[in-house]
């Protein structure tokens, strides 16, 4: 089921779009558990391997409840094509390094998930492709580092975990200007509040474990584009190194992508009130929020951002020990490293999702001792408040 006779809202999108039922009529999404697929005849088997005829080979390349969640997530992104993956970070490798080979060079934002850093850092010039990281603020600093090998930019905006926001449109136009594409991590700004393909992004990744699934469930992640680009980059390396979503999870996400517009408007408000309840604390250096007139990237966030952000990023004053007993002072909030999840969660990047980065870097991107990156749950906001505050006393 698509929106092809009208242009339906994306909380309509959210629970009907990509459809496929069978001859039963099942309400909810059928769950395909299974491997393989049979045929009529070896005649059928060969017109289906064959591209001639359609239909199904086999679960690591493609199955009807994985297709349903591709579909849905084509028609919530605005994308043509897209390619679900068994984590975020089999979305993320495997777009960028089906778009690139050994001599190619890329330019990729400093303020990147640890696991991305190093799939850049380390991983891509294993294999000949050299790469440099930037300031990805300053438009200036992408051009500079433009050379004739330049093929891909790679970013997250806003970044983990000091929620900078990049200004898509503008790396479009470099991009553009030397035929380099660009790679969106989308995940803190969702579907919802940020449409990358429309500022002028080529691809869009996503790690569906964290809003999609949003309640702590399982893993997913999702590669997004035109199909042109799928059917020459990504699909070959897609069907040959395996990195594929089970239809189990499939189906979980598919489950959780009904309730995604109730589920992050509600965080969003409830987290644009905990960043101001933050920055009101004499204890608290600073609070980054992208809904915030003091959001060092306010005017690009007017811009290109429909919403706000489920995250909170502070800085504690006193360090990681302030932190570490802001944390633990905490009875609703949770300690992990997750987010997006229906229960309120708190990390410190410089000692989990960040620790591997030197001092250096770390100082770089601003994640200091006393930082903290805040996920809003779905729990009351007065609640929420109460237990920062409780802790922030203790």
């Amino acid at each position: 089921m698509s929106n092809t006779d009208r242009k339906w809202k994306p909380q309509t999108v959210a629970v009907h779009s990509g459809t496929t039922r069978s001859s039963f009529g099942e309400t909810s999404e059928a769950l395909y558990l299974t491997q393989g697929y049979v045929y009529d005849s070896a005649e059928a088997a060969e017109a289906r391997f064959k591209g001639e005829a359609p239909g199904f080979i086999y679960s690591r390349y493609a199955n009807p409840t994985v297709d349903m969640f591709e579909k849905r997530m084509c028609e919530l992104e605005g994308a043509e094509d897209a390619r679900a993956t068994s984590s975020g970070m089999a979305a993320v490798s495997a777009a960028l390094l089906c778009s690139v080979k050994a001599g190619d060079h890329v330019v990729a934002a400093r303020a990147l998930f640890g696991s991305c850093r190093w799939v850049v850092e380390t991983l891509m010039p294993k294999y000949g492709i050299e790469a440099t990281l930037v300031d990805g603020t300053d438009m200036a600093n992408w051009q500079q580092a433009v050379r004739p090998n330049t093929k891909l930019f790679f970013l997250e905006s806003p970044t983990n975990p000091t929620l900078e926001v990049i200004d898509i449109a503008a790396l479009a136009e470099i991009a553009n200007s030397i035929g380099a594409r660009i790679v969106v991590d989308n995940v803190f700004s969702t579907p919802l509040y940020q449409k990358p393909l429309e500022l002028g992004a080529h691809v869009v990744v996503y790690s569906a474990t964290k809003h999609i699934d949003g309640q702590g469930r399982c893993l997913g992640g999702i590669i997004l584009s035109d199909k042109k680009w799928i059917d020459e980059n990504l699909h070959d390396y897609f069907r040959h190194t395996g990195p594929s979503l089970s239809p189990f999870n499939a189906w979980t996400l598919l489950k959780g992508l009904e309730t995604l517009p109730l589920r992050v408007r509600q965080q969003t408000e409830s987290a644009a009130r905990i960043a101001d309840f933050l920055a009101e604390q004499q204890s608290i250096a600073r609070v980054i929020y992208p809904g915030r007139a003091d959001h060092p990237q306010a005017d690009i966030i007017k811009k290109q951002m429909a919403g706000g952000s489920t995250l909170v990023c502070l800085e504690v004053a006193g360090g990681k020990e302030a932190a570490f007993r802001l944390q633990n002072g905490l009875k609703i909030i949770k300690i992990s490293n997750n987010l997006g999840d229906a229960k309120s969660l708190i990390t410190h990047p410089a000692t989990t999702t960040h620790k591997n980065l030197s001092n250096e870097a770390r100082a770089e991107l601003g994640i200091g001792a006393g930082m903290l990156r805040l996920s809003v749950g779905l729990e009351d906001v007065d609640d929420l408040i109460a237990d920062l505050d409780a802790a922030l006393g203790s």
